[in-house]
């Protein structure tokens, strides 16, 4: 979001406060950030905390003498974006019906940037009748309604109305600010280990966390993207416009893949599959006993080769990751060949910035014709774009 104008207007509920840390997250994330206030709001969170979060003075008063005549005009016209959060029943039905009786009602009324609204109210106030039919109402004139989210309000009841999380929001706003040149793709992603249990207690699995497959996934669904994720365990959460798809062991992880086959264009193998399970899983726990134990280990399927296999009637697109400690451009060239992939993405992960757990990421990136591209060290983030972009260079050419 870095250079692009983003305006947060906050209206008058208790939510009024998370309006701050969705400021700060958007200021980090280098977003020029203004915040327009109705006078409501300002009962629940202080002008000055906002204006100290942005760096810009927060309107709230249209005729106050340091606000500019036009300003009402100028400021939804020059953004990219107008962020109403949180948006009451109230203002949405002013929104809904054009009424323009404050800065803010005003300034959403002139503006031609886009306009990302996340109601948060009382549950019996949203699913009124008359409140649905205003969102509804907003949503055909164009404006993107996050579903808030559901539990126990300020109020003490319980049910939809949460304001969704500050990251959630800034999450929506950077796919609604991103170019949308991955639409009508179909990507399926492969994330984080897979799981081999011994027994009821015990498994074998691997250090993957996850984050460059989630990075893709998220990555790809910003830019457009129709993505599935189908991920083993992880402590991580689904990016937002993603179907996903859990799982837990390598044969399960295989059933899913097989499954989503006919409906991909692109499949990218990011997940740390285990190569092996054990032969036998105790029903019991393995209680200890002799000074040694031995484990008759058999190998799982191997997911990315099948797919190799089954690429020639598809025609998908086929991507895969090597994780390797030695011989890194032999092994991925020979995995390449092998598993006829397109491309394939190797790291070192003996290095500490480029491994498992770690947020960033230097990786190389082979194509199927022994070009070899060297990427820097940069986010993991970073490295899914660079991948994608390759990728929708493949597919273009392909077409």
């Amino acid at each position: 979001m870095k250079d692009k104008k983003i305006i947060v207007g906050v209206t008058g509920g208790i939510a009024a406060y998370k309006a701050a840390e969705l400021v700060r997250i958007l200021v980090k994330a280098g977003a020029e950030t203004r915040v327009a206030m109705t006078a409501n709001a300002t009962r629940f969170i202080s002008p000055l905390t906002l204006e100290a979060l942005s760096g810009n003075r927060v309107v709230s008063d249209m005729f106050n003498p340091e606000t500019h005549p036009i300003a009402h005009i100028t400021w939804g016209q020059d953004a990219d974006l107008v962020i109403i959060a949180p948006a009451t029943a109230n203002f949405i039905a002013k929104m809904a019906h054009g009424i323009a009786d404050d800065f803010l009602s005003t300034m959403v009324l002139a503006s031609t940037a886009k306009i990302l609204v996340c109601p948060a109210m009382n549950s019996r106030m949203y699913m009124n009748s008359v409140t649905q039919e205003n969102i509804k109402r907003i949503a055909e004139r164009g404006c993107v309604v996050m579903e808030p989210g559901e539990g126990e309000l300020a109020c003490h009841t319980e049910g939809p109305g949460r304001l969704p999380g500050p990251e959630e929001i800034a999450e929506q706003a950077r796919m609604m600010l991103t170019e949308q040149d991955l639409s009508g793709l179909r990507v399926l992603v492969t994330a984080g280990p897979t799981i081999e249990p011994m027994d009821p207690v015990r498994y074998i699995s691997n250090r993957s966390t996850g984050k460059m497959g989630y990075a893709l996934a998220r990555t790809a669904a910003m830019r457009g993207a129709s993505v599935t994720l189908i991920s083993g365990p992880t402590a991580l959460t689904p990016p937002r416009g993603v179907k996903f798809r859990g799982v837990k062991s390598a044969e399960e992880m295989k059933e899913a893949v097989f499954d989503c086959l006919g409906d991909s264009d692109v499949i990218i193998k990011a997940a740390a599959v285990s190569d092996y399970r054990p032969r036998d899983r105790s029903a019991r726990k393995i209680k200890k006993g002799a000074d040694s134990l031995s484990i008759d280990l058999v190998k799982n399927p191997d997911i990315l080769l099948e797919l190799g296999k089954a690429k020639g009637k598809a025609g998908y697109i086929l991507v895969g990751f090597a994780a390797e400690t030695e011989d890194i451009l032999t092994n991925a060239t020979e995995k390449l060949r092998d598993k006829n992939l397109d491309i394939i993405v190797v790291n070192d992960i003996t290095r500490e910035d480029a491994g498992f757990e770690s947020d960033t990421n230097l990786v190389k990136i082979i194509h199927r014709d022994g070009t070899r591209e060297d990427l820097p060290l940069m986010s993991k983030d970073e490295v899914a774009g660079q991948l994608l972009d390759r990728i929708k260079t493949l597919r273009d050419n392909s077409i």
